[in-house]
């Protein structure tokens, strides 16, 4: 049982630090969410730095329990963020003042309730392996098990690095290349809708008293209607993509025009413009302008406030979209998309956008392409993980065997 709960615990420590790094903005995001709930706007300037600081000891803790390396002290910090997340989670299932926890990312999603019986189970296979932590055998020398760990950790920051600085190698959202728009805002037929429970409230000689819409009494004029309150009892189904919308400044919603457009439509991504990189926004600038001399339509859209769009007044086709989705869109501020009838060909980070004079010729020949089973290349990718970790096992078995003999 002490291998079992070693190999368990380390891959899903490994699963939640992996998927976390492939979307570091993502991270980003949800620790501003946490801020926000507990009143700590003050350290939103640390959220960045406090999700790769996770993500990053969540895989080590991981990859080391599960190769053996150290696995005394990964013990004792598998158990600290058990101890410490079991009870978060409990009080995020109670309060509900975060609706997802992101322990995944966006790989999974999971309730509060989902989470924190989640965590009970892992804490109990971290609790094996902490009371085992002296009975698993020593992989190789410290400094054997030190270099190893410092090289994979170098290597786990460098990859959260890339993924921050371009486009998640993975994206787990609805708005990933290949992914139809419209579609994705579709409620299927048939599908289950939102439950509501009704209460009435009527008042008789100075008396109030709730009703349901079964009794309450129609018929009694003596009553008088005092308010309503419902309440949602049952999620219905909700589109994977239910609050996409492009408002005009004076108002107008083009959304429909634009998603039906036959035609490719580049469009460049500003969650703010106050916190884009000027030079990329002028890149984007020119680069779509280029684009409408081609022929391809270009629009601008962005979260700021109406001051900072007036900036740019003078040009055509400024959309304003909500600042969530703006950020489930894009991981990159400024971005781009390409879109034909409402299907995403391509997306770029700001600084990876192709020279002007060859961006209109990649975006007319640029096709929508099957959506890539991202589950399939996430498994892809822990296969490759845990047999990396046997490898590193086995190699730091060979140099402890070696020195032996010497």
């Amino acid at each position: 049982m002490k291998n079992v709960s070693r190999y368990i615990a380390g891959m899903v420590f490994i699963f939640s630090g992996l998927v976390k790094a492939i979307d570091p903005m993502g991270s980003m995001y949800k620790f501003i969410d946490y801020f926000t709930a507990f009143n700590l706007d003050a350290l939103e300037p640390l959220a960045y730095i406090l999700g790769v600081i996770l993500c990053t000891a969540e895989f080590i803790t991981g990859f080391a329990v599960l190769t053996g390396i150290r696995t005394r002290l990964a013990a004792w910090g598998m158990l600290v963020f058990m101890l410490g997340f079991t009870p978060l989670t409990l009080y995020l299932a109670i309060a509900n003042p975060v609706a997802d926890c992101g322990c995944f990312g966006d790989a999974i999603h999971l309730t509060n309730w989902q989470t924190f019986y989640k965590n009970i189970i892992i804490s109990v296979f971290a609790v094996i392996v902490f009371v085992n932590r002296n009975n698993y055998k020593t992989v190789s020398t410290p400094l054997y098990e030190w270099l190893a760990i410092s090289i994979i950790t170098a290597a786990f920051v460098l990859f959260t690095t890339y993924s921050y600085r371009h486009l998640p190698v993975i994206d787990f959202r609805p708005y990933h290349t290949g992914a139809n728009i419209p579609e994705k805002m579709t409620i299927p037929d048939g599908a289950p809708i939102d439950e509501y429970e009704t209460t009435l409230i009527y008042e008789k000689d100075g008396k109030q008293k709730e009703f349901t819409l079964e009794n309450y009494p129609s018929d009694d004029t003596t009553w008088t209607f005092v308010d309503s309150r419902s309440r949602l009892v049952k999620k219905g189904y909700e589109p994977p993509i239910h609050d996409f919308s492009m408002i005009t400044p004076d108002g107008q919603d083009l959304t429909d025009i634009i998603l039906n457009d036959e035609g490719f439509s580049f469009l460049m991504l500003s969650i703010k413009f106050s916190e884009a990189d000027a030079d990329l926004i002028d890149r984007g600038i020119e680069s779509g302008l280029a684009c409408q001399d081609a022929g391809i339509s270009f629009y601008i859209l962005t979260s700021s406030t109406p001051s900072f769009i007036d900036d740019y007044e003078g040009l055509p086709n400024i959309f304003y979209v909500d600042e969530t989705t703006m950020k489930t869109i894009i991981r990159s501020n400024p971005g781009f998309m390409v879109i034909r009838e409402g299907t995403i060909t391509k997306k770029w980070a700001g600084r990876d956008l192709p020279q002007k004079n060859k961006l209109d010729e990649i975006i007319l020949n640029s096709f929508p392409v099957k959506s890539k089973n991202r589950t399939v290349i996430l498994l892809s990718i822990m296969a490759g993980i845990l047999l990396f970790s046997y490898i590193t096992n086995f190699i730091l078995r060979k140099l402890k065997k070696n020195k032996q003999i010497l």
